[in-house]
């Protein structure tokens, strides 16, 4: 379970005079203005469930990337708990936060992040060896996920031989190669084509039907979010503006920026 509880952040020279503004419901360009910092989020409180897919969704800008690296603790809240499994992730120590990286958190990325030097299987397998797994092991977990994601054939290949959807596999798979217990998607499919992306969400069902991670999940895309979402946090301006299961969302907005979102989606997805 990913727990986030009243986190605010904030980039800047002074987020403790920005946080204040923040308090007493100052807006966030008054506040930049006046302090020259950048309210990323504001006050966000939601709960993933263990098992689940819970999606982030908002316009570029919204603060649902920075949401997700909270979680991992690849940037810190400035006020605010964010915990996962129960323990606060503020607590870890240094060595600690690293294991829980290298063995609890699996992270996809949206412009891939293969590595190009490396080949398919070795990209697959780099989180089994950063965890000093033998390397037989690691190679017969590798191969296992390559053949996993539909990639069979290509362990051999490089990422520049591969088309973008191939590549998107090649992360995913190295993502649930170290058995993570949670997976955090940034707009994975969203420098997709089309065809390319929906075949890739249906990809992740299918995983997800029988792996039963807990996924946080980021897009921009309500039809994406209300696809792959068992629920949805919608996010503006830093602030979460509803949460609910997708067809909640989709019958009954509950503000006209979320309105406005549902006006482009035609039908709920079964």
């Amino acid at each position: 379970m990913i727990e986030l509880a009243d986190v605010t952040k904030i980039f800047g020279p002074g987020p403790a005079d920005a946080l204040a503004m923040v308090r007493v419901g100052r807006g966030k360009d008054e506040i930049l203005e006046q302090t020259g910092n950048v309210v990323a989020l504001r006050g966000v409180s939601l709960t993933a469930e263990a098992g689940k897919v819970f999606v982030v969704m908002g316009l570029s800008g919204c603060g649902k990337s920075t949401l997700l690296r909270l979680v991992n603790r690849l940037i810190e809240p400035t006020s605010g708990t964010v915990r996962v499994g129960g323990i606060d992730m503020a607590s870890l120590s240094r060595d600690e936060l690293q294991e829980f990286r290298r063995r609890r958190a699996g992270m996809v990325f949206q412009r891939f992040g293969l590595f190009p030097h490396r080949t398919v299987l070795e990209n697959v397998a780099y989180g089994l060896e950063i965890q000093e797994v033998a390397p037989a092991a690691r190679d017969a977990t590798g191969r296992e996920w390559t053949r996993t994601v539909g990639l069979e054939g290509y362990e051999t290949a490089y990422p520049s031989e591969l088309s973008g959807g191939m590549q998107q596999r090649v992360g995913l798979a190295r993502a649930l190669a170290i058995d993570p217990e949670i997976l955090l998607m940034d707009e994975p499919f969203s420098a997709l084509d089309p065809l390319i992306r929906r075949e890739m969400q249906d990809q992740l069902l299918k995983l997800q039907a029988g792996l039963g991670k807990t996924i946080l999940f980021v897009t921009h895309d309500l039809a994406e979010a209300a696809i792959l979402g068992d629920r949805i946090a919608v996010v503006r301006d830093g602030a979460v503006e509803q949460i609910g299961k997708p067809e909640d969302i989709l019958r009954a907005p509950a503000t006209e920026h979320v309105a406005a979102f549902v006006a482009s989606v035609r039908a709920i997805p079964s």
